[in-house]
């Protein structure tokens, strides 16, 4: 009888749980798929998506398909095709708002992005030095070797920006031109520039620490106006942050200076709000499942948002952000800012297109409309020409 007794406090016990998680999942309108774009597999992107989905599988049904991308155009295409309802991005996020660089091709254009949810980790953006050339500071890379990457304008506007925190520019260094990020981090390895662009927890940061050469991340002083107002006017979406993960890098060897959220999860602005206020409520709800799955998903802890980023945040998300108190007037006015800004460049691109601008011209005099209308509505253009960056 006793073990009738445990048999039956078991049954019990189950049907009271699942009960629990139907009603969960009658509250939420997650439905029963779900897909995102995210970062290559094995990247810390693709490895927090995978760690989230588990999460809303247990908890929801929901089977989270995590389609990888190798680069901004692969992640951003099925976002806009429709093909994923999500993307766990980078920072081409506000590339693409922005409608610059790739995306101001004629296929492309300026997209209405919105955020849900970010992580903020404890890495930095920097440039990383050879220890071995004595560099402390930016402004010491004066003349040095300096990469670029073909192809890569987030990895070349982000360099130009901590060159432009010393007061140098691309003409103030001997520009040395690469195929791609690994080739980039293995020529430093191998003697050929002195500093590379990464985040600090990026893999071949640590090659070059175990290297006879060493890293070194200079720091971009959070007291320095000058450094900062400099790098902002190259790119808005840096902020002061000091690093405790990364090459050469701990809690007893900090690293003062700069970073951006990774990933950034997005939708289109026309994604349901309630799927998306949902999607918001289930990361923050069930975070303590999955902060550890992965070295960066610490970073979608809810006191670690950044409200007033360089991206407005969907509807959805702003509701249930709302809804737990975190969610203020002057972040409201920020928001829509942000949108209006958004309006001006998809009116500016569908009057270039309307225009009908050749192809051979169509970069150029859409740089040029784009400033005019953004200028004109109160807005900095940031990049007014196609060779900005």
């Amino acid at each position: 009888m006793r073990r009738f007794w445990i048999v039956v406090v078991s049954l019990v016990s189950f049907m009271l749980l699942m009960s629990i998680e139907q009603a969960r999942s009658a509250e939420m309108n997650l439905g029963r798929t779900m897909s995102w774009s995210a970062y290559n597999l094995g990247t810390t992107g693709y490895n927090q998506a995978v760690a989230i989905g588990k999460a809303l599988k247990d908890h929801y049904g929901v089977n989270l398909r995590v389609v990888p991308g190798k680069n901004d155009v692969s992640r951003l295409l099925p976002l806009v095709k429709g093909r994923v309802q999500f993307s766990a991005n980078g920072i081409a996020t506000y590339f693409a708002q922005e409608g610059v660089f790739q995306f101001a091709e004629k296929r492309w254009g300026p997209l209405p992005l919105r955020l849900v949810m970010m992580s903020y980790g404890d890495s930095n953006q920097a440039l990383g030095v050879a220890a071995d050339e004595g560099i402390q500071t930016y402004a010491d890379l004066r003349g040095k070797r300096i990469p670029y990457v073909r192809g890569a304008p987030a990895i070349n506007v982000s360099t130009e920006a901590f060159l432009a925190c010393g007061g140098l520019t691309w003409s103030d260094v001997e520009r040395v031109d690469f195929p791609g990020y690994n080739a980039m981090w293995t020529g430093v390895v191998n003697g050929q520039v002195d500093a590379a662009y990464a985040n600090t927890v990026s893999g071949p940061t640590r090659k070059l620490e175990a290297s006879p050469r060493g890293i070194f991340w200079p720091p971009a002083p959070h007291d320095d106006a000058g450094c900062w107002e400099r790098m902002n006017r190259v790119v808005p979406f840096l902020t002061p942050h000091m690093a405790t993960r990364g090459a050469a890098i701990s809690d007893d060897q900090p690293h003062e200076g700069a970073t951006y959220p990774y990933p950034l999860l997005i939708a289109l602005a026309k994604q349901d709000g309630n799927l998306v206020h949902d999607l918001a409520k289930a990361i923050h709800l069930h975070f303590d499942e999955y902060k550890h799955a992965d070295p960066g998903a610490i970073g979608w802890s809810m006191d670690r948002q950044i409200f007033n980023w360089s991206v407005p945040f969907h509807e959805g998300a702003v509701r249930y952000f709302r809804s737990l108190g975190l969610w203020t007037e002057d972040l409201d006015a920020h928001n829509e800012t942000l949108i209006r800004r958004q309006a001006v460049l998809q009116q500016a691109w569908s009057d270039h297109v309307k225009a009908g601008v050749s192809d051979d011209t169509h970069v150029s005099s859409w740089y040029a409309a784009r400033a005019q209308a953004l200028t004109a509505a109160g807005f900095d253009p940031i990049w007014q020409h196609p060779d900005a960056g």
